[in-house]
C-alpha cells in the first residue's frame, strides 16, 4: 500500500470539475441501488448487548450517541438510511451534505438539524470543527467516493463508504492511506454482514457444517428504468451492474466460501435494443475458482428481472438465501429445513456496528481493505471479460469476514 506521502491529491483537472458540477447539481437519484424489498419482517434488536464493547455498553445505558453525517441525499440515504438513524442505539443523524438548498431545508426541518451541520460540497471540509460529527457516511456515485472519502478523513472524522469502494484499485489505496495518516476508521456499507440471514450462511459454509463448499450460485439484478442515470455513466459509475449488483454476489461467494477465488472467467451478456447502456455493460456472468477446486457461478443484469439467490451445494446438503439480497424480506433455506430467522434494520444494525467500533476502538469486521479486495475482484472479472481468458487473482488482498469458533 502506497503511503501518504506517495499519494497527494492531485490538482484538479476537467473532469474533477465536471464531477464536482455535476454533484452540486444533482437533485435526486443519490445513494445506494434499491436492490430488492423494503420491508421488514419483525423487528428485533438492532444491537443486542453481548455484541457491543465496554464502551458500547456504557453508551447504551448513558444513553450517549455518536454523530452521523450523510453525504449525498438521494435514494439510499432518503429511504434507507435516515430512517435507519431514527432507530439506532448508538448512533443519530447529526447532520448532512447537499448541494441542493431545497433538500437542506427539508431534511433540516424533518430532522430537527442545526444549520450549523448543513453544509454543501464546497463547506464539508468545515465539519472539521463539527464536535457533533463523529462519522461520515458517504453515499454519492461511485466515481465521487474517494475524493470525499478522503475530505471527510481529512476534516477528522471516521467514514463509512458506500460500496463498490471506488471505481479503481488506486483510488482505494488512496482512500486507505489516508485512513492511516489520519488515524480514522474507514469501512464499507457491507449491510449484509450485519444480516442474520447471511451470518448463517458464513456459519454454515465456512464451518463446513454441510461438508465442503463445492459449488456456489449467486445471482442479482433487475431491469433498470433510468431513475438514476448516473449508474449508466462509465465516468461517473465505473460500469453497469457488476459495480452496483454483482458485488453482492461477489460478497456473499466469498464469506460462504471463506475463501478468496484464485481465479476468474467472465463474458458480457447482450445488451438491449437502445443507448441505455452504450457506456456500460447491461449484464455479466462470471466464474470464480477456488483453490480447492470449487466454483462460484454468478451473473447480473441490469436488463432482466433475476432470482436474487445465494446457494451452496456442499458434500453432505445444501443452503440458500432467496431472495438474498434486498433490504429485507429475506428467506433461507437448508437440506434440513427453512432457517426461519427473522429479518432486521439492515442499515441500523450496520451503523450500530460501527458506532461500538468506534466508541471501542475495535477493528470493523468490513473495513476498508475488504473493499479494495472486492475492487480488484471486478477488475479482474472485467479483464476476464474483455480478454475471454481465464484472470489469476492470486494477488488480491485475503481480507475475510470469519465467523469461525463464533
Amino acid at each position: 500500500m502506497q503511503s501518504p506521502a506517495d499519494s497527494p491529491n492531485p490538482e484538479p483537472t476537467e473532469t474533477d470539475t465536471a464531477r464536482r458540477d455535476f454533484i452540486r447539481k444533482l437533485s435526486v437519484g443519490l445513494g445506494a441501488t434499491l436492490v430488492g424489498s423494503t420491508g421488514l419482517l419483525q423487528p428485533i434488536s438492532l444491537l443486542a448487548n453481548s455484541e457491543a464493547g465496554p464502551t458500547g455498553l456504557a453508551a447504551l445505558q448513558q444513553g450517549r450517541k455518536l454523530g452521523v453525517a450523510l453525504v449525498g441525499l438521494g435514494k439510499y440515504s432518503t429511504g434507507q438510511l435516515a430512517p435507519a438513524l431514527q432507530q439506532t442505539q448508538l448512533c443519530r443523524l447529526a447532520g448532512i451534505v447537499t448541494g441542493t438548498p431545497a433538500k437542506a431545508k427539508q431534511w433540516q426541518r424533518q430532522y430537527n438539524l442545526p444549520a450549523t451541520s448543513v453544509y454543501d460540497y464546497k463547506t464539508m471540509d468545515r465539519m472539521a470543527d463539527n464536535p457533533a460529527i463523529d462519522i461520515v457516511y458517504i453515499v454519492l456515485p461511485n466515481a465521487l467516493h474517494a475524493e470525499y472519502t478522503i475530505r471527510a478523513l481529512e476534516a477528522g472524522k471516521h467514514v463509512i463508504c458506500e460500496k463498490p469502494m471506488a471505481t479503481s484499485v488506486a483510488d482505494c489505496r488512496r482512500m486507505l492511506a489516508a485512513a492511516q495518516k489520519a488515524g480514522k476508521q474507514l469501512s464499507i456499507g457491507y449491510r449484509l454482514h450485519f444480516e442474520p440471514h447471511h451470518h448463517e450462511m458464513m456459519r454454515l459454509g465456512q464451518q463446513q457444517v454441510f461438508g465442503q463448499v463445492k459449488q456456489l450460485v449467486a445471482d442479482n439484478g433487475f431491469r433498470f428504468g433510468n431513475d438514476t442515470p448516473w449508474r449508466v455513466n462509465k465516468e461517473l459509475s465505473g460500469g453497469g451492474p457488476l459495480q452496483d449488483l454483482g458485488i453482492y454476489c461477489v460478497q456473499g461467494v466469498v464469506y460462504t466460501k471463506g475463501q478468496v477465488p484464485v481465479s476468474v472467467t467472465a463474458k458480457y451478456g447482450p445488451k438491449p435494443a437502445g443507448n441505455l447502456f452504450k457506456e456500460v455493460e447491461a449484464a455479466m456472468s462470471w466464474q470464480m475458482q477456488f483453490a480447492d477446486g470449487s466454483v462460484a457461478d454468478c451473473r447480473t443484469s441490469y436488463a432482466e428481472n433475476l432470482s436474487s439467490r445465494l446457494r451452496a451445494e456442499a458434500a453432505r446438503g445444501w443452503m440458500e438465501l432467496q431472495p438474498a439480497f434486498g433490504y429485507g424480506g429475506l428467506r433461507g433455506s437448508t437440506s434440513q429445513g427453512p432457517m426461519n430467522i427473522q429479518n432486521v434494520n439492515q442499515q441500523a444494525r450496520q451503523m450500530d456496528d460501527f458506532a461500538d467500533c468506534v466508541l471501542n476502538n475495535k477493528p470493523t469486521r468490513v473495513p476498508g481493505e475488504m473493499g479494495l479486495r472486492d475492487v480488484q475482484l471486478i477488475e479482474a472479472i472485467y479483464r476476464a471479460a474483455n480478454t475471454g481468458q481465464k484472470v489469476s487473482t492470486t494477488d488480491v488482498k485475503a481480507v475475510l469476514d470469519k465467523t469461525l469458533g463464533k
